[in-house]
Order: structure tokens, then sequence, then C-alpha cells
């Protein structure tokens, strides 16, 4: 989940610069496409990566998954037209939230105090950095509407991850994965068809093509098989812990690429997630293997 937090701080920091150059439902279709073919070449090219049979055992499952997978990416293009990079990484880190709370309805998994604290601290930490650092402004619940958007992108993501160890079959991480990819394209192809036939594949710009490949390659194919993997061996919360980290990946690749550092202001909202990290990587709970449901 490290390597998580990474490869998708790069993600908006891409994403950003090409949101506005092609339709959000496009980019998605092309990206799991790609991401599928990649998964596909792997559990061709090395045998004995779960079970491929799992693709066929209850696929509605792969619908409910993609479904929810394919609107947050959806949702997240659609919101970074706007939305600034690194705030769109702080309403991200609304997903640990968002995630104990499906957990618990799905799987019943119980809330301890350092936990609570924890997601409070880091929701606190990320509604800092997301107004800005202006208390009037979250007093007047001032969010844009890219961040607005963005928000139920991330509702999504985080009911997707107690979905995947409750839908999970023993398929394991990489089949579960490239059935999610090929459900998530194969709807949003439906939704958008539009948006895809309307696109000039062509003459899209190099910012785009390297967007795509980009978040098909590393922000869909491996961060899928991370979260899948890692989903199954801890609490849903834990899951989406690092993302705390991500948005200062993003402040890093901003600064790299030329846009500066963002002010002193946010710095307060960056100390509170990453304290938030700290005490959500604090386990309470004696170690277990990977837990498998039906």
């Amino acid at each position: 989940m490290l390597l998580f937090s990474a490869l998708v701080a790069g993600s908006f920091s891409l994403g950003v610069r090409a949101a506005n150059l092609i339709d959000p439902a496009a980019i998605t279709v092309a990206r799991f496409l790609i991401a599928a073919g990649v998964l596909a070449g792997i559990a061709v090219l090395v045998p004995g990566r779960g079970r491929p049979r799992g693709l066929l055992e209850a696929p509605w499952r792969y619908l409910l998954l993609g479904g929810a997978f394919a609107g947050y990416f959806v949702l997240m293009f659609e919101g970074l037209k706007t939305a600034p990079a690194v705030a769109a990484s702080a309403v991200f880190t609304l997903t640990p939230v968002m995630a104990a709370g499906f957990g618990w309805l799905l799987l019943r998994q119980r809330m301890t105090g350092h936990l609570a604290a924890a997601l409070a601290l880091g929701g606190a930490g990320a509604l800092w950095v997301i107004f800005r650092g202006d208390p009037a402004a979250l007093m007047r619940l001032e969010i844009g509407r890219g961040e607005a958007i963005y928000v139920v992108g991330c509702a999504l993501h985080a009911l997707y991850t107690p979905l995947v160890r409750r839908l999970n079959r023993g398929e394991g991480p990489l089949i579960s994965s490239l059935g999610t990819l090929v459900a998530g394209g194969m709807l949003t192809a439906i939704w958008g068809w539009g948006a895809l036939t309307a696109t000039a594949w062509g003459q899209l710009p190099a910012i785009v093509w390297i967007t795509i490949f980009y978040v098909a390659v590393f922000a869909s194919a491996i961060t899928t098989m991370l979260v899948q993997y890692a989903a199954l061996r801890l609490p849903s919360a834990k899951v989406m812990a690092y993302t705390y980290l991500t948005p200062l990946w993003v402040i890093g690749l901003e600064a790299a690429l030329g846009k500066g550092l963002p002010g002193i202001v946010i710095l307060p909202g960056i100390l509170a997630t990453l304290g938030a990290l700290a005490l959500l990587l604090k386990s309470d709970e004696p170690a277990r293997g990977p837990v498998r449901t039906t």
C-alpha cells in the first residue's frame, strides 16, 4: 500500500493536465482495456497466479466491483477538470473514513479507539488542505465543484475495498483484478459510448497518451492488484491508510514539474494526515493471514 500511494499520486499530477483534453468516460475505457490486457498477459505468462476459472464463478461480482472502480475513475477525471492536483489528493485521503464505515456495514469490522482517533485526525487534516487552510471557508463550506464531484468518486473507491473481501472466492488478486477491469471497461464503454466514438484518438496531444498509459499500467493494473492483495489481509480502513501519504507525493511531483511548493498554510493539514497514518499503522489486533469469504 506504500507503493500504491506513490503510484496513485502520479495519476493526479498527470490527470490534472489531461482532464480537459479528453472525455472522462473515454480515458477510463482506454485505461481499463490496456490494464486488462496487461493483467491478461501476466496471467498467461506466469502460470499458477490464481484460479482463472474464478472469472466464471458468479460473474455478477465483477460487475459490482468493476462498476464501483469505473465510477471512481470517471468522477476523478471529471473532478480534475477544475480541482487542483493537491486538493484532489487531499480529498482522496477521506477514503479511510468512508472505508471504515463500509467495512462495518459489509464486514462488521469493528472501530477501535485509536482507529477512530486516527480517522478523525486524518479527516481534519484533509479538510484543512481542501479548504486551503482557511477556517472561514470551511465554516462556509466553500468547496469547489471539482472537489465535490471527486468526493462522490472517493466514496465509490471506499466501497470497493470491503467489497473485494466480501465477494472474494479464493481466485487470487490477479484474476480478481482482471475480472474487475474487464467488467469496469465494459460498463464504462456502454455508458460513455457516445464520448468514446466522438474522441479523435489520432489527434490527442502527447500528454493525454502519456496519462492514459501511466494510469492504465501503473495506476490501474498494478494498483488494482495491490489493493486486492491488501484487502484480503487488512481491515478496510487500514488498507486505505496509506492514502494519507498521497498529498505529499503529489506536492513533490508538482514541485518537480515546475509548479512550485504550496503555501506553508497547509502544513498543519499535512502533519495531521501523517499523524493519522502513524496511528492507523499501529495495530491493536493480532496478525492474521488472508481472509476469504463467500
